[in-house]
């Protein structure tokens, strides 16, 4: 395959640390949301992990250190590390997702603290639909409430494959043991009714740390490990079994002198098993070729792993273009023009069934139109709720209709293919998300 000329790599050794960097770079990520309703301490937990774990810059710290803002004890409030807006600040609440990374000798993370507020509910459907994990946050005074099943209703739409309940302010609650149980047992109530999977609950104090990076010594009656522990070691299930898929965002033709022939397809991986040899299928044409080359900064790979950002060659001079997507020919993906989906509405105005949209799935952008509401779900009891129009906030089950093929994979088969947004094409606003559930 001819290269971009560029400095080439000079020994077997430094190949090998390469491919190991590459390794590390892409599977030892976690991406989690918190979530939970307006004060449950979503953004103070997640300042006091950064705080106690050292990832706070120096100028962050004493940035947070000046401010007027402060605890009823005195204390630094914790919760500004993540309020970036003015009138986050002002209000004390989370307006936007706010993202921060931080990494330990184990694991990278990526942080996304979420609003609680019902009308920012669009806010934490962008911020959970990246995210493998949730961390939903309970208030030990209050309970499961309204906004704990909304967000538990949405993390299983989503398909996230786990989820942590953190029973906060215990110290607000004496620690009582009777009180963390109590919570628990309303809120697996809730999981079986919503066939929610790989549930897991801590209960902690974000205020004091207690559970936060080191266990608590006021809750002796809680054995299992420390939030900061817990996220080490979780094990988020991947999809190993459902093949790859390879949405094209660029085709790569440089047609100079040096590179009359090259021709490569540009884009990031989703799944395992991208290896070269394999026999693949382009959708929504159909046509079949097999990999020759997997290219990353101009060094040939055997294999892609899952998020790794390459440029893939094919043996055939195919019509591809951006937005048709690569498959694995042992695992292809679905094809259809009329589908039905659940969608999440962020716009003021309610849907309408008349109006055409635009459903953008990766890079591709197709006009649509909604025909039908379904119905649309009671977040408090997860029943549906027949012959009512979808407003701001809501949550329905819609038929779709596009213009072209569109290519997608059921929620349950493989999320991350499963995912679109919809766009109003008179404003350019995003108007609602949605999650293919069929055909």
């Amino acid at each position: 395959m001819t290269r971009y000329p560029k400095q080439q790599w000079k020994s077997a050794r430094n190949k090998a640390i390469f491919n190991l960097l590459i390794h590390e770079i892409h599977m030892n990520i976690i991406k989690f949301i918190t979530a939970g309703s307006v004060d449950d301490g979503k953004s103070t937990l997640i300042g006091r992990l950064l705080y106690d774990t050292n990832s706070i810059l120096d100028d962050q710290l004493e940035a947070i250190q000046k401010a007027n803002r402060k605890n009823d004890d005195g204390t630094v409030d914790l919760a500004i590390l993540t309020d970036g807006l003015k009138a986050e600040r002002e209000q004390g609440i989370t307006i936007d997702v706010a993202y921060k990374y931080f990494q330990t000798e184990k694991r990278k993370f990526i942080i996304a603290d979420a609003p609680g507020h019902i009308q920012y509910t669009r806010n934490m459907v962008t911020g959970a639909s990246n995210s493998d994990l949730i961390i939903i946050l309970i208030d030990a005074r209050k309970g499961v409430i309204e906004q704990t099943k909304r967000h538990s209703f949405l993390a299983k739409l989503l398909g996230l494959k786990k989820v942590l309940v953190c029973v906060n302010k215990m110290d607000m609650m004496d620690y009582e043991l009777a009180v963390y149980e109590n919570i628990k047992s309303e809120y697996l109530k809730l999981a079986d009714k919503l066939k929610l999977e790989g549930v897991d609950f801590l209960p902690v104090s974000a205020l004091k740390g207690d559970n936060i990076v080191n266990r608590s010594t006021r809750m002796d009656w809680y054995t299992g490990p420390s939030l900061l522990e817990y996220l080490e070691e979780v094990n988020i299930e991947t999809h190993t079994n459902k093949g790859w898929r390879f949405p094209v965002q660029w085709v790569v033709r440089p047609q100079s002198a040096d590179l009359h022939d090259y021709r490569g397809y540009a884009g990031r991986v989703l799944g395992e098993g991208l290896r070269t040899g394999e026999e693949v299928i382009v959708l929504p044409s159909g046509s079949r070729s097999r990999v020759s080359s997997i290219e990353f900064n101009e060094q040939n790979l055997e294999s892609a792993q899952a998020g790794a950002s390459v440029i893939i060659h094919l043996s055939d001079d195919v019509d591809i273009s951006r937005g048709d997507i690569i498959v694995s020919a042992s695992h292809p993906a679905l094809t259809d023009r009329n589908i039905e989906a659940n969608i999440s509405w962020f716009e003021n105005k309610e849907l309408d069934t008349n109006q055409v949209y635009l459903l953008q799935t990766h890079s591709k952008v197709t006009k649509i139109k909604i025909p039908e509401i379904l119905y649309k779900y009671d977040v408090h009891t997860q029943d549906p709720i027949y012959n009512e129009p979808i407003r701001l906030n809501d949550i329905g089950r819609v038929q779709i209709r596009s213009a072209e093929e569109i290519v997608f994979d059921r929620q349950e088969d493989f999320p991350e293919n499963a995912r679109a947004i919809i766009i109003d094409p008179r404003t350019n606003i995003t108007v609602a998300a949605a999650i293919i559930q069929s055909a």
